[in-house]
């Protein structure tokens, strides 16, 4: 638990004088922009929250080291790992000129860096057809880099709202920690909750007044940081259902996937190009009419804070039974599926105006 306390302790620290200090840096890291599909802020805020979440990690996981030594060795050596995907997607926060496909690419090169250096890959998937390709070198090798780089970009996707991103990563992380406790593993355990103290630190400052944002270099570094050690604690836990973490993490990857089926066959659009009808987007315009139409900085920032909660039932729904039924791939399997219909269900009845009346949040 001291783990958790000093990484929430300096993340704190540290995010809170990236805000207080902002008028030094703000030409920089500042998000200007306010007009673009998916953004629902008021005033330029600095988007540079990812620093803090670093800092407040590898701090943790030092102190982790000090007391017990070959138990933070995994965590830092995901941190080190981590340094192409965090520094791609921070340049992308300074500078706003790294496309998609360059953090993807960063992303790749921090989970083949991690896949050398701990040598975890992904080898089983209780999905028939993939088993076979994850039984060869070069096909878990493949499998490993495109799922974390997937991870990764599907983290940065829901990154939308205050506190939507790093409370979803909370219950990954901690769903994560409490099933590597239950199959004994307490080193993924311990790096687990260091993770989740530092997104903690960051999550006080963002949620609910938005004072400071998750950015491309705090979203693709936590979905870095959450998938390696998924793959690590199936790597190092032959008992744990490889369908455990993928349950975990479905909604920001099932988000990722029908948003890319909906830009291609639906819109008929580039998968690459964002739009404003994700569905925490459809959430925040059709169920929050709570002062529509009001502009004023105050009133959007709360309709921004009112939108992530609903999100935040929709992760706990799947991260739940995750780790009540973590070593039974049969009933994963099915929980996977009742997600994907459900999410399916819920998005066609908003996008409609068909949501019942009793999830619309009016005054």
């Amino acid at each position: 638990m001291l783990v958790l306390l000093f990484g929430f302790a300096l993340s704190l620290a540290i995010t809170f004088f990236l805000i207080r200090f902002a008028h030094t840096h703000n030409h920089l890291s500042g998000d200007m922009d306010m007009s673009g599909p998916q953004k629902f802020h008021a005033l330029p805020v600095p988007r540079i929250g990812g620093l803090g979440i670093v800092i407040g990690l590898a701090g943790g996981l030092i102190w982790l080291w000090i007391l017990h030594g070959d138990q933070a060795f995994v965590g830092l050596t995901l941190m080190v790992c981590a340094v192409p995907t965090f520094l791609a997607g921070l340049a992308e926060d300074l500078t706003k000129t790294q496309s998609p496909r360059r953090r993807l690419f960063f992303t790749a090169v921090s989970a083949a860096l991690a896949a050398w250096a701990l040598g975890a890959m992904i080898t089983r998937t209780d999905i028939p057809g993939l088993d076979w390709v994850v039984s060869f070198a070069v096909g878990a090798a493949v499998a490993t880099v495109f799922a974390v780089a997937g991870v990764a970009n599907a983290v940065n996707i829901i990154d939308g709202f205050n506190g939507l991103a790093a409370m979803c990563v909370v219950m990954m992380l901690g769903a994560i920690a409490y099933v590597a406790f239950q199959a004994h593993d307490p080193v993924i355990g311990l790096c687990a909750l260091a993770g989740l103290g530092a997104v903690m630190g960051f999550f006080v400052w963002n949620f609910p007044a938005g004072l400071i944002f998750l950015g491309d270099g705090g979203a693709y570094f936590l979905g870095f940081y959450v998938a390696e050690l998924s793959i690590l604690l199936l790597h190092r836990n032959p008992g744990v259902s490889p369908l455990c973490p993928l349950l975990m993490c479905i909604y920001p990857i099932f988000e990722t996937l029908f948003s890319m089926y909906r830009r291609k066959f639906i819109r008929g659009r580039p998968v690459g190009m964002p739009d404003g009808v994700h569905l925490h987007s459809l959430v925040y315009r059709r169920l929050l009419r709570w002062a529509v139409g009001n502009q004023s900085a105050k009133v959007l920032t709360k309709r921004n804070s009112m939108t992530a909660p609903y999100l935040w039932l929709l992760c706990m729904l799947s991260v739940i039974p995750a780790i009540v039924f973590w070593n039974n791939s049969a009933v994963l399997a099915i929980c996977i599926v009742v997600f994907g219909v459900s999410y399916v269900f819920l998005y066609s009845r908003i996008v409609r105006f068909k949501v019942p009346l009793w999830l619309i949040v009016r005054r």
